[in-house]
């Protein structure tokens, strides 16, 4: 089984820095083991020191959701965005008591919420492998390398984490393949909400103000790790300071961005402007459409589909906005420029040679593999419990330096913990999906494919999306687990009608991913290698890697913008937010807001912006000051940032984030957790 992400970017800029040279002030999402001190120093006469930079990395956590968060006090306590949780509050509603909607607070530690699914993450050590990594593969190409690769990284996560109950192990790709970090975690797999606001106090404003600025969002919650039941300890947890920021002061933002894809050839970006993008826009635009209409049937349905609704607008803003960035010659030309530079540095070297020949015809060979590759595998939570479940099977029964990256032992737990998770299934959101995915296979791939006919047979998309959801017991979490215990036996004993499609798509899905390895990922590995060597030729070692879902750390400051001429300001404070309501959805007031106006302080600094370089990613990452205090949460950037997925303009771009002023405010004030407020004031 394999994951598929996008994570997204757009807008016209004229002048950026790049990671292919050395990175300009304020650029960067740079690795805890590769902090720019000297670089940092000389721009603000100031930089942290190793041991500011280890208490940091102590209280920071990474959600396996997706999202990025740290811990705010010595019980465990952690703070993120609303809407990395919001998840967690839908899956923990129902008509009667809806959390996301009307927002939660735990009166008692004993009334907090568990998250289905969910692992908090902090860093323990970071290791270099690339020496063994790349060893493992010297002289190997095609599917034998993708294989030797993945045994190699098996060997080490299996060796370095004996104890998966409480550490994960991760080995990392960064640079194209250039280098192979060995991430060590403690892992948290009891993770529960605290306290979060309601759902329009967070998204007030909604798609209109979504990666715009002024902002009035109370994006903030607070969540609390667990360790057999009890809180955990956290001594090395940040200092919580609810001041508001000054204009001008530096900040660092701590978080696990993404993905980026700076270091892309021409090549790569040709391809997701030509091929990728057009795709995804599309159906995702159609999808959003079905979903709206089906949302309009009933108010259960209404409930049930918004946060897969909420998912969908945020993402479909960022594929346009990537969209609108690889169309504009403005913004694509000094990315093709770099590239010509370092290519004329590169001439002539050896050791380097042409990796930018060795990638056209990699993405050459991917054009012809994309379009099944892409719809093998139908969309539905149902169908990836039954995909997930037929390939863990599969999997287990090999040794595991032959396992499929996902299903190795350092990886099993977190992928049985999301399996086993008591998350509520809606078949009429199962069948939308999953017969939006199965037709617009038939429509991209054509009739009359043999693709087509394996997916389909005779039925209809919506014919067997309405077979299949209605016959699957796959929404009962202990048949999942039933069927994850009994392996492969259990299986293929199934009579389930998702757990037999999906052993129907499987031998061809595996043939798929088989073709991509050998003509796509392998060669891609070698030339990324490559380019690495070139980069640090050229330029030495004052670079970052592109993001990758690990600890990074960035440095800026809090600062406005110019935009057609007027200023943007810094900040907005909380009276604003009843001069911008107007009393129709997206801008009406959440009621606890309302009923509180006369209570709240006008005054407080409620969102602002600063010229960290983040990511999708980056979501819920603490603001952090000189002294290493949390300042505010990050939940977005501006407009101009949807073009941090290829490059960064430091004039422009804007990481979004609630002050932690605001949050003080809303624990006192609007959504009262006098015990919250106790613990965070002991942890200062």
């Amino acid at each position: 089984m394999r994951i598929r992400l996008a994570i997204l970017a757009s807008s016209s800029i004229a002048a950026f820095g790049f990671a292919a040279t050395p990175a300009a002030a304020e650029e960067g999402m740079w690795t805890f083991d590769g902090f720019p001190t000297e670089q940092m120093m000389s721009e603000y006469g100031w930089a942290p020191d190793q041991a500011w930079l280890d208490r940091v990395q102590a209280g920071a956590v990474r959600l396996t959701g997706g999202c990025s968060a740290s811990f705010v006090s010595p019980d465990g306590l952690i703070l993120t965005n609303h809407h990395c949780i919001a998840s967690c509050l839908f899956d923990n509603s129902s008509a009667e008591s809806d959390y996301l909607d009307h927002g939660f607070v735990a009166a008692r530690r004993e009334d907090e919420l568990r998250c289905p699914g969910q692992q908090a993450e902090v860093v323990t050590g970071i290791t270099d492998v690339t020496a063994r990594v790349q060893g493992a593969f010297a002289n190997l190409e095609g599917e034998a390398l993708v294989r030797a690769r993945n045994a190699e990284i098996a060997a080490i996560e299996s060796e370095s984490c004996t104890d998966t109950a409480t550490t994960r192990c991760q080995v990392v790709t960064l640079f194209g393949g250039g280098q192979y970090k060995l991430y060590t975690y403690r892992k948290y797999s009891d993770v529960r909400v605290a306290w979060a606001p309601e759902d329009r106090a967070a998204t007030f404003g909604g798609d209109p103000d979504n990666f715009n600025f002024p902002r009035y969002s109370m994006d903030a919650s607070f969540l609390r790790a667990y360790e057999n039941g009890q809180p955990v300890s956290t001594p090395n947890h940040l200092r919580w300071d609810p001041r508001a920021p000054q204009d001008g002061e530096i900040t660092f933002v701590v978080g696990n961005p993404g993905s980026t894809s700076r270091l892309w050839t021409e090549s790569q970006r040709a391809f997701e402007r030509e091929v990728r993008l057009p795709v995804t826009v599309a159906t995702t635009s159609e999808l959003r459409g079905r979903l709206i209409r089906a949302m309009e049937e009933s108010p259960e349905h209404a409930r049930e589909g918004l946060d897969t609704l909420n998912g969908l607008e945020n993402s479909l803003k960022v594929y346009i906005g990537r969209t609108t960035a690889l169309n504009d010659p403005g913004f694509t030309g000094p990315l093709a420029q770099a590239e010509a530079d370092l290519r004329a540095r590169s001439a002539g070297n050896a050791e380097v040679g042409d990796p930018w020949a060795t990638v056209d015809a990699a993405v050459d060979a991917y054009r012809d593999l994309y379009m099944p590759y892409r719809f093998i595998t139908p969309s539905s939570s149902l169908y990836s419990y039954a995909e997930a479940l037929v390939y863990a099977a599969q999997e287990r029964a090999k040794p595991n330096g032959e396992r499929l990256p996902g299903f190795t032992d350092s990886a099993l737990p977190l992928a049985e913990q999301r399996l086993l998770g008591e998350v509520p299934v809606y078949p009429w959101l199962e069948e939308l999906t999953l017969a939006w995915s199965l037709s617009k296979a038939r429509e991209y791939l054509g009739v009359d494919d043999a693709d087509t006919r394996l997916l389909l047979g005779r039925e209809s998309p919506e014919q067997l999306a309405e077979r299949l959801v209605s016959g699957t017991r796959l929404a009962d979490v202990e048949y999942r687990r039933q069927l994850w215990e009994g392996g492969m036996d259990a299986i293929e004993a199934s009579d389930d009608p998702m757990i037999q499609y999906a052993l129907r798509l499987n031998a061809r899905d595996r043939e798929l991913q088989q073709l991509v390895d050998a003509s796509y990922a392998a060669p891609l590995a070698t030339a990324g290698a490559k380019l690495a060597d070139a980069r640090f030729s050229a330029f030495g070692d004052s670079l970052y890697p592109d993001a990758t879902f690990t600890l990074r750390i960035s440095y800026g400051r809090v600062q406005g913008w110019e935009e057609r001429g007027n200023m943007v300001p810094y900040r907005t404070v909380m009276g604003g937010t009843f001069e911008r309501a107007t009393g129709n959805a997206p801008f009406d007031v959440a009621p606890a807001f309302a009923e509180m106006q006369d209570r709240i302080d006008p005054a407080v600094t409620y969102d602002f912006v600063t010229t960290n370089d983040i990511i999708g990613g980056n979501s819920g990452s603490p603001v952090i000051d000189r002294n290493g205090s949390v300042i505010g949460a990050a939940f977005d950037g501006n407009i101009h940032s949807l073009g941090g997925n290829y490059g960064y303009d430091g004039t422009l771009n804007r990481t979004v984030a609630v002050s932690t002023e605001a949050v003080q405010e809303a624990l006192e004030t609007i959504y009262p957790a006098p015990a919250l407020v106790a613990e965070l004031n002991a942890g200062r």
